[in-house]
């Protein structure tokens, strides 16, 4: 079959390599019929991640069930899935708490799996370990192009930012970083009813869309060459002392520390982004304030919820989808989708 594989820091190659097997009772495989690009995955090329070469990345997509194995009860051949991008096996202790994505039964206990550990879904075909418990059935109403981008973002941005952050009802939000996470958070969190969403970014484009299509009800740009005096700017909308929730959606330490000045005495910092390196906490200035700080990876426990309100017309997620491409042009997506601020992309969308 024809896959992306890593083959290091900036090394991939959309190439051959050996069709899927079961290899436990409880694996299925799985024909991908769409699938897409995370940022993560990005991070993955630049060397970010102790990620394995030689195999496929990606861990979102939609397809058919074209074997099961002995184990499996509840799945069948032919059946349509949206793949689950943590691995989990819903029995262990992690799992019974719905800490998915520390599952006893995946290796060292890393959910993280599927484009991290094994080959993923940016390939024609791809083994999903623990297949009842890491999929979600598709349903009515519902297309792949949605359904694909519940495989993680949608999941992420409310778990990790909108839940972790405890966002309510007439609270002030601010997003730093309003590329596809962090207006995935800005959508779901409009879903809870705060008063203000501040979506902060570099690109006036993604500004406009935090706006207009995902419930951003201001949007201050941070480029310091552009508005060198962008936090007073943010206060002038939140109020002096901070907002309640400051979510980081970008993964470098300067928008993790503008968070850190962003927030008012006791409120919550929600760490979506992914870090490549380490940062400093400055505790001095942090341990007056009262906050709390939040991470860590997706449990994916809301994606049925998800699928559930899209197919429900409450949780519009189309806007997140920008360009399509088919699984032949995965080099051409990686391109564009690398490119994003120059080609105004959030989302691609890969197709067989």
């Amino acid at each position: 079959m024809k896959a992306l594989v890593y083959h290091g820091p900036g090394e991939k190659g959309w190439e051959e390599i050996p069709d899927p097997t079961i290899q436990d009772d409880k694996d299925i495989i799985v024909q991908i019929e769409t699938t897409t690009i995370c940022g993560s995955d990005l991070h993955i090329l630049k060397g970010d991640t102790d990620t394995r070469t030689g195999i496929a990345i990606g861990h979102e997509g939609v397809g058919t069930i074209v074997e099961v194995g002995a184990g499996v009860k509840t799945l069948k051949v032919g059946e349509r899935v949206v793949v689950n991008c943590m691995t989990s096996c819903g029995t262990c202790d992690y799992c019974k708490v719905g800490l998915t994505s520390k599952c006893q039964r995946c290796p060292n206990g890393d959910s993280w799996q599927l484009g991290h550990n094994i080959s993923g879904t940016q390939a024609e075909y791809v083994r999903l370990p623990l297949g009842e418990t890491s999929t979600f059935h598709l349903p009515e109403g519902v297309t792949d192009a949605e359904a694909v981008l519940t495989s993680d973002i949608f999941s992420t941005g409310y778990e990790i930012g909108v839940l972790a952050g405890n966002v309510s009802p007439g609270k002030s939000v601010i997003v730093i970083g309003a590329g596809p996470v962090g207006l995935a958070a800005i959508k779901t969190a409009t879903l809870l009813s705060p008063k203000i969403i501040v979506a902060v970014d570099f690109d006036e484009n993604r500004l406009a869309k935090a706006v207009s299509q995902f419930g951003a009800t201001h949007a201050v740009c941070n480029n310091p060459a552009v508005n060198p005096n962008w936090q007073d700017e943010v206060r002038g909308i939140v109020g002096t002392a901070g907002a309640d929730v400051v979510m980081e959606a970008v993964g470098i330490p300067a928008s993790l520390e503008a968070c850190f000045d962003l927030v008012k005495p006791g409120g919550n910092v929600a760490n979506i982004g992914v870090h490549g390196h380490d940062v400093n906490l400055p505790m001095g200035a942090l341990w007056t304030k009262n906050i709390t700080i939040t991470m860590g990876l997706v449990n994916m426990t809301t994606g049925p919820m998800m699928l559930d309100l899209i197919a429900a017309g409450v949780l519009d997620v189309k806007p997140m989808g920008t360009h399509q491409f088919k699984l032949d042009q995965m080099l051409e997506a990686y391109e564009v989708f690398g490119n994003a601020a120059k080609n105004n992309a959030l989302k691609v969308i890969i197709t067989k």
